[in-house]
């Protein structure tokens, strides 16, 4: 080879970079985590999940980074891997999320049209009114059992503080539609009666339900009395709004002592559906469903030409159903005025 600075030149001085591609050989197979140990996802903050094992195990765990941008919420059944005991320091990845069965959304008004997942997995949905103090506010409950027909929930009206006030009204406002409605009483100390409270658990054993109600109803103090150790910051209401003041501040999953879960939410005050199809709803509806056969395309169920009438005729009963549900469907498609 020629000569550089009056030295020969060999195959030692040319510098030879390495391949890039051979150097670090990778495979495109992923980890299948078969014998990744299953939980479920109790609560979630700031990127940190607490999630039970099916032995009872808390865990503290992170969700894996080939999770990529796939959401973790309560309720969620996850794989783990890693340290899955319950001690101090361990931590455990979450690898895998199973196939939600529900998924209860809201958007953050009916204008935004992204959902936000509030749980997973619930079969029942549990709305929590005050007869009084605050007074009971129609919207969201409608709005909330709306929610809970486009999600395949079972919805449940707790009505509280029956002590203060009838019950009757709200209990007749959704008495076409079916939906169960039991009345909590308070005792001793503003707390539950236990007679209420038993009536409460025979609705809940075994079943996983979720809890959704305006701040300031009792939503708290009922977690608190259905499990003993729950602590939930409860709180009063402001005498001049009428508002309940956010003593919740992130979802939780409890286990309740006969069986079954309770999922406790933020108090809400207002519940966007931008997500749900009037369809989807009225298909809850297995007495109505059949007469969408008789529907015009895009028929919003609450116009003249609504093949709904024509279905119901005289029946009085599925006439006071078909009224309930356009008053759900009005619901979902106006603001939400507390």
């Amino acid at each position: 080879m020629a000569n550089r600075g009056g030295r020969h030149l060999d195959e030692d001085d040319v510098r030879v970079r390495p391949s890039r591609g051979k150097s670090r050989p990778r495979s495109k197979d992923r980890p299948t985590h078969d014998n990744a140990t299953p939980a479920l996802v109790t609560t979630v903050d700031r990127g940190r999940f607490t999630v039970v094992t099916d032995d009872g195990t808390t865990v503290l765990a992170i969700k894996a980074r080939e999770l990529g941008r796939k959401g973790v919420v309560v309720g969620d059944r996850v794989g783990l891997v890693g340290d899955v005991s319950d001690e101090a320091d361990a931590l455990a990845r979450i690898v895998k999320i199973e196939e939600r069965q529900t998924v209860l959304r809201r958007t953050a008004d009916d204008a935004d049209d992204v959902e936000r997942v509030i749980v997973a997995n619930a079969d029942q949905l549990g709305v929590v009114i005050s007869l009084t103090n605050p007074e009971p506010r129609f919207g969201l409950i409608d709005r909330a059992l709306v929610a809970a027909y486009d999600a395949g929930l079972s919805p449940l009206l707790i009505l509280t503080k029956a002590d203060l006030a009838d019950p009757a009204p709200v209990v007749d406002a959704y008495a076409a539609l079916d939906v169960p409605a039991i009345t909590v009483a308070r005792g001793e100390g503003k707390q539950p009666m236990q007679a209420d409270l038993d009536v409460v658990i025979e609705h809940l054993t075994d079943r996983v339900t979720v809890l959704v109600g305006h701040s300031g109803v009792g939503k708290s103090t009922l977690v608190n009395a259905l499990v003993p150790g729950a602590d939930r910051a409860t709180g009063g209401v402001n005498v001049v709004t009428g508002r309940g003041r956010h003593t919740s501040t992130s979802a939780i999953a409890l286990p309740l002592p006969q069986g079954g879960w309770i999922i406790d939410t933020p108090g809400v005050r207002s519940f966007g559906l931008a997500h749900v199809s009037p369809d989807t709803v009225v298909a809850a509806f297995d007495d109505l469903a059949p007469g969408l056969d008789a529907c015009p395309r895009g028929c919003t169920h609450d116009e003249v030409e609504c093949g709904l009438d024509a279905y119901v005729g005289d029946d009085e009963h599925l006439r006071a159903r078909l009224e309930s549900l356009r008053r759900l469907l009005r619901s979902g498609v106006a603001a939400d005025s507390d």
